[in-house]
């Protein structure tokens, strides 16, 4: 059976790997489980209507009527292509589409460029390289061999025949033991229970029985076939074995010979020199067995240390003591049953020693702050101030800076009271019986008294502050001593690291202290260390109680430990103090730890001037309850915002920062001072206004002054000299740079008033901006009220005057005047006292410039409305008669003059011209009228002859008035002009 099957080879060759690979790989080859196919491709198995029970190879029943090439007759190819036709192109093609289908030109197209070989220049440049390594490769390998060729014959057909097993039987995994294998194999099991059906099972046992063996045929003729290829190399593997054998043998003979000789050597020369190295090494254990005993006796007494080290306050010293002692319970006597609850004691006396640093450090701060401030600011000892802090740094115990603080917080409120009492003892006026509360106390006191009191709080928060600031820079110094001495093990480090390269190890010294005091050194070799690390251990050990190192210690080089603690070393410092700490490396804090920790301390001397400005704005209140600092005068207030704003500017300068709160009361209570300071004025103004009868006041002498100071650039209330001024009598006039002005009263005390404004803002610069809006206000309100009495006349029925004349409308011009020549410099005066982004609120000057000249030309307006109604009632009734001059050119005369002699000694000359000429513009103009209804022409007759005689009379009369003469009349536009 297995000879009637041919069968491809099961490739087992390297050379055949590489051709079989795809085809024996399971995850690709295997197919889902199937009814095995039959022995018999034509024979189905099992349920002959199931077409799964078939077989899947090809079958000739199935496959006969299937159609395939070779059923083709006649195919295009082979009429083209017939042998027998000499010319069959032509003749197929000319059969069909003529002669003149054959030997046609064909005509290049023009979208298809002319291929030359000059294209394939380049092509021909890349591929000749190319082409030459390939035609060397194909020399240097030589092609496969015969049998290699009939392997890849002969594979196809065993490859077919091997197909027919199923590939269930081909993976790795194969086992029977599994249930589903063993299903899939013997599908014939599940027959087994059903009954009466024994032959039908035997039928189909029987059938699987050949299936199997047909299966194991063709395996048994490929491994057969395998083997025949094989044979040659089999044969010569069982040659090659017989000659190992006897290789082997001499092998064997020659290493056991090789033994004996060594065996002889090692007794004569090794024996007595390993023995020597054993004693040796006996005797280093022994000596590391002696240190470590050492050690422990040291570790003994560690706790006796520790509470001597306590007992002087040496806080940092126990700590590393501490330290030290759990690394080496940890590390070199690790598992010493004697030392078992060391470790958990030392632990509780840490947790003790942070309690006693908190309650020490507490205790300092307090002590600190509440030092009498009559001292100096000195810091208070400062080597327990930085033991302390280096030791809560080691502990971690970084809200330390909080007691502080707290400690700040209640010394404030201590050092108010007690500037109270103090003050309140030497004033005999209060009766500390009958007034019990200090703030009752307090507001008993007058201006002066709370002024000291005030000056005396401040003056000692100062010192207060200095003394937060020098504390707080010896810890922040402390801290940045830490952060640079992580800087320089993070170098130093790295230092070590590169030389590692060169096989140099650093080892440090460690040492311990016995309860005596005394340090007790493993004897380390010094001649290794870096500089840093050497500089350490001889400051170590020359520490004031520092000693030789005991007699019984080992100076061997075989005494050295592999402990972390013992590349422990500490560094010397310099606090800005002068004083000398020993910084350890053990202190594990990281730099954005430490960092943090500086600018809290930073921010802590911030809160400190916070809370210095929130104490004195409480102390500030309570004074302010019954409104004794909005009764406080112009000096007064002045003196306070003086006192109050220097001592901000000092506790900015001492502590870096602004504080807002104290400037923020200062700036509500100047708000007040601003409000009835312009109060006060404003109603003084509005009195002085309802007062005044608008005639022209003297000048007294110091007003005089006031003016010529302003002029000088001094925009400021001058001192008063009683004797000098007592000798100079007042004048007339105010002269201002050479002018001058005929004033009221008033307006004299309007300017110190403004003068007031100008001062009390350089005083208080806080309050410019509301200094600047309350003048404004004053002055506009000025204008108005002056308005309001003499152009409306509302001073007929407020003093009780007559009449309003020309003289009071004049004066009011003039001293309107006055204050218009002073705004300019008022506005330059706040200007350079403003930031620019409020140079806006200078426009309200602008205004009231612009309402003042308004106001100005109002009242000319009012004097040129007089002589013209006083012109329309007399030339209304001009009669051209004789005799002349006329009696209404004689009135007219008269009242010309009586203006004149009216307004000449109270407005400038330039004035009076402009205004005479406006009046002469206002006559000519009810002339003329008067003259057209009156058909007077100018033609030379007698009616023009009289006419301009009265005309002659009036331009005579009017340039005799002073400052007139020159003025230009013309006096031809009376008459109408002929067209």
């Amino acid at each position: 059976m297995a000879s009637s099957h041919s069968s491809s080879p099961v490739p087992q060759s390297n050379s055949s790997d590489a051709f079989f690979k795809k085809e024996m790989d399971a995850t690709k080859c295997f197919r889902p489980v199937q009814s095995l196919p039959d022995v018999c491709p034509k024979e189905p198995t099992g349920n002959v209507s199931d077409p799964s029970n078939l077989c899947d190879s090809p079958s000739l029943v199935v496959d006969q009527h299937r159609w395939t090439i070779y059923h083709s007759k006649v195919n295009l190819p082979a009429a083209l292509n017939d042998p027998r036709l000499a010319k069959r192109e032509s003749d197929f093609f000319t059969k069909t589409w003529g002669v003149d289908f054959v030997d046609t030109e064909v005509t290049p197209s023009f979208y298809l460029p002319q291929i030359t070989k000059e294209h394939f220049a380049l092509y021909q440049q890349e591929i000749t390289p190319r082409e030459k390594v390939h035609e060397r490769c194909k020399n240097i390998c030589t092609p496969k061999d015969t049998f290699d060729r009939t392997l890849l014959h002969t594979h196809d057909k065993s490859r077919t025949d091997l197909e027919q097993v199923p590939k269930i039987f081909m993976k790795p995994d194969f086992a029977l033991e599994d249930s589903l294998t063993f299903n899939a194999v013997l599908p014939w099991s599940h027959f087994s229970t059903a009954g009466g059906k024994g032959n039908r099972d035997a039928a189909s046992s029987k059938l699987l029985q050949e299936k199997l063996s047909h299966y194991l045929d063709i395996v048994e003729v490929n491994i057969a076939h395998q083997i025949s290829l094989r044979s040659e190399a089999f044969f010569h593997a069982m040659t090659s074995q017989h000659e190992m054998q006897d290789y082997l043998r001499k092998t064997s003979q020659a290493v056991k010979l090789l033994r004996e000789k060594i065996s002889k050597i090692d007794k004569v020369m090794c024996e007595g020199s390993l023995r020597v190295l054993r004693l040796s090494l006996t005797r280093n254990n022994c000596i590391k067995v002696y240190n470590k005993l050492k050690l422990m006796a040291t570790v003994h007494q560690t706790q006796p240390t520790v509470q001597l080290l306590l007992s002087t306050s040496e806080f940092v010293g126990a700590l590393d003591l501490i330290a030290t002692t759990q690394e080496v319970l940890q590390q070199e006597l690790q598992g010493i049953h004697s030392f078992r609850h060391l470790g958990s004691q030392l632990c509780e006396l840490e947790k003790l020693i942070d309690k006693m640093m908190i309650a020490e450090f507490s205790t300092y701060a307090h002590n600190d702050l509440n030092r009498p401030l009559e001292d100096d600011c000195q810091i208070l000892e400062e080597e327990r101030l930085v033991s302390l802090v280096f030791g809560l740094l080691k502990q971690r115990k970084l809200n330390f800076y909080e007691i502080y603080g707290d400690e700040m917080i209640i010394t404030a409120k201590n050092i108010i009271k007690q500037c109270v009492v103090n003050t309140v003892s030497q004033i005999e006026e209060i009766d500390t019986e009958v007034v019990v509360k200090l703030a009752d106390q307090m507001r008993m006191m007058n201006f002066p008294q709370w002024f000291d009191l005030l000056k005396s709080i401040f003056s000692k928060f100062t010192i207060f502050l200095k003394r937060i600031k020098a504390t707080l820079n010896t810890i922040h110094s402390v801290v940045f001593l830490v952060l640079d001495k992580n800087q320089k093990t993070r170098d130093l480090e790295d230092t070590l690291q590169k030389n590692s390269a060169k096989d140099s190890t650093v080892d440090t010294e460690v040492a311990y202290l016995t309860h005596e005091g005394l340090f007790i050194s493993d004897a380390f070799s010094e001649g290794d260390l870096p500089p840093v690390a050497a500089d350490t251990t001889s400051q170590r050990n020359t520490s004031p109680n520092s000693e030789p190192c005991s007699s019984d210690s080992v100076s061997e080089p075989e005494c050295t430990t592999d402990s972390s603690s013992s590349k422990e070393h500490t560094s010397s410092s310099v606090t800005p103090g002068g004083v000398e700490m020993m910084i350890s490396d053990d202190m594990k804090l990281t730099d954005l730890e430490l960092v943090r920790l500086a600018n809290n301390i930073q921010e802590l001397l911030y809160n400190a001037s916070d809370i210095c400005h929130d104490r004195s704005v409480k102390f500030l209140m309570a004074r302010a309850k019954d409104g004794f600092l909005e009764k406080l005068n112009s000096n007064e207030f002045v003196a306070l915002s003086r006192l109050m704003e220097g001592f901000i500017l000092d506790t900015e300068q001492i502590c870096g920062r602004k504080s807002m709160s104290l400037r923020g009361a200062l700036q509500s209570q100047a708000n007040r001072f601003v409000n009835r300071f312009h109060e006060e004025r404003k109603t003084k103004l509005s009195l002085l206004l309802d007062n005044e009868r608008w005639k022209q006041a003297e000048v007294p002498a110091e007003f005089q002054d006031l003016v010529d100071s302003v002029s000088d650039g001094r925009i400021s209330l001058p001192e008063k000299k009683p004797a000098a001024t007592e000798e100079r009598k007042p004048t007339e006039f105010l002269i201002v740079e050479g002018q001058k002005y005929a004033t009221v009263g008033t307006v004299l005390l309007l300017i110190r008033i403004i003068l007031e404004y100008c001062q009390c803002v350089d005083n208080i610069p806080s309050i410019t901006t509301d200094m600047l809006t309350r003048l404004s206000d004053l002055l506009k309100y000025f204008n108005s009220r002056s308005c309001q009495l003499v152009l409306g006349a509302g001073a007929l029925q407020v003093v009780g005057l007559k009449t309003i004349t020309t003289k009071n409308l004049a004066l009011s011009s003039r001293c309107l005047q006055l204050i218009v020549h002073y705004i300019p410099i008022i506005r330059a005066h706040f200007e350079a006292r403003l930031q620019p982004k409020q140079f806006s609120m200078l426009r309200h000057f602008d205004h009231i410039m612009k309402d003042y000249h308004d106001h100005i030309a109002e009242i000319s307006a009012k004097l040129v409305a007089i002589m013209d109604s006083l012109f329309d009632k007399l030339l209304s009734k001009y009669e051209v008669k004789a005799p002349v001059p006329s009696a209404c050119f004689r009135n007219i005369c008269k009242q010309m003059a009586k203006m004149h002699e009216a307004i000449y000694d109270l407005l400038p000359e330039e004035q009076t011209q402009m205004l005479f000429l406006r009046i002469n513009a206002s006559y000519k103009l009810h002339l003329k009228r008067q003259l057209a209804h009156l058909n007077v022409v100018n033609d030379g007759g007698p009616l023009n002859g009289l006419v301009t005689s009265d005309v002659a009379f009036y331009t005579g009369n009017l340039q005799a008035l002073k400052g007139l003469k020159n003025l230009d009349l013309n006096m031809a536009e009376i008459w109408e002009q002929k067209r």
